[in-house]
């Protein structure tokens, strides 16, 4: 796998929010790779048109150096099984999709309970950019950069009780708006979760953006979970609700297929998958295919919460 020349930058370094809304100078005499950038003015979303970016910000890469991907391509091929299982078509189904106003409840083992409106979140959290890798368990991957806030920031403010051992989101439950979800084949709406020092970790986010811009309705706008070192269907879209919870909860794609899909999830190139290859992957935009890495890279920052843990046995 290529690596950058320069030093790796880590996840959590900032960039002044300046050097972003000023990209294009900042690209002409930028030196290092870009790891996440910090936007600190909301305002920045105050726009509803959606144009795809200027070619600059292509040019950002990750800490590995490698670039990101075009707008096209990551808002053009989705997995977003509530509107369709054909990638291709799910930007044309969601384009009617409204975004705004939108709340999020959290709530279970907390000591106290909020709603918040998503602008109202915006503006009492400071907005971060992470350029991350994603991987999807189907072999592919992307870079994208990301706009929202590290979710530990939302849950320290709702205070998690001693007793929540695990984070269990929900998607937003409305076959009008979603219409696959009106199929009743699948257990609607979309559950995914995390155990509750995964969803603390650093790297752990909730975007509302990307590309320094709103966050498109086939991307999971408004608001989705990001998880770089877990396979993509963890990151789940529409977020509306988040729980607090003692014990592990059920996952909408490990109760259909528990043998291919596991709770955990990590991207590890020694498990294999009875359809698609994990060893390498397939980067959209690229001929070749890659070598995958275990934690989707991202080993320095999270390998140490599953010290002691059997990482094949427990996928």
């Amino acid at each position: 796998m290529r690596k950058s020349k320069n030093p790796p930058i880590p996840s959590s370094q900032i960039t002044p929010k300046e050097l972003f809304v000023n990209r294009r100078n900042f690209l002409k005499t930028a030196t290092i790779a870009l790891g996440s950038i910090s936007l600190a003015a909301c305002n920045l979303f105050a726009s509803k048109d959606l144009a795809a970016p200027s070619a600059e910000s292509t040019q950002i890469v990750d800490e590995l150096g490698d670039r990101a991907n075009s707008f096209e391509d990551v808002t053009h091929y989705n997995n977003y099984y509530e509107f369709s299982t054909n990638k291709s078509a799910v930007a044309g189904l969601a384009k009617n999709f409204q975004t705004q106003p939108w709340n999020i409840h959290i709530f279970g083992l907390v000591n106290e309970e909020k709603i918040y409106d998503l602008d109202d979140l915006k503006r009492k959290f400071p907005s971060e950019e992470r350029v991350y890798r994603l991987r999807c368990v189907e072999g592919w991957s992307m870079v994208i950069p990301w706009v929202g806030l590290p979710l530990a920031r939302l849950l320290r403010d709702v205070e998690p009780t001693s007793n929540a051992g695990f984070v269990r989101f929900e998607t937003l439950d409305d076959p009008k708006r979603l219409p696959r979800e009106a199929s009743p084949a699948y257990p609607w709406p979309y559950q995914e979760g995390l155990r509750l020092d995964e969803a603390l970790n650093d790297l752990t986010i909730l975007a509302y953006g990307m590309y320094g811009g709103e966050l498109p309705a086939q991307n999971g706008g408004g608001l989705r979970l990001v998880v770089p070192w877990k396979y993509g269907f963890k990151s789940i879209k529409a977020v509306v609700n988040i729980e607090l919870v003692e014990e592990k909860p059920e996952t909408y794609w490990n109760t259909i297929a528990p043998r291919e899909y596991g709770f955990y999830a990590n991207v590890n190139p020694q498990v294999p998958h009875p359809r698609w290859p994990q060893s390498t992957e397939r980067r959209i935009g690229e001929a070749s295919r890659r070598d995958t890495l275990l934690f989707n890279g991202y080993s320095d920052q999270v390998a140490s919460m599953y010290a002691g843990m059997d990482l094949v046995a427990n996928y």
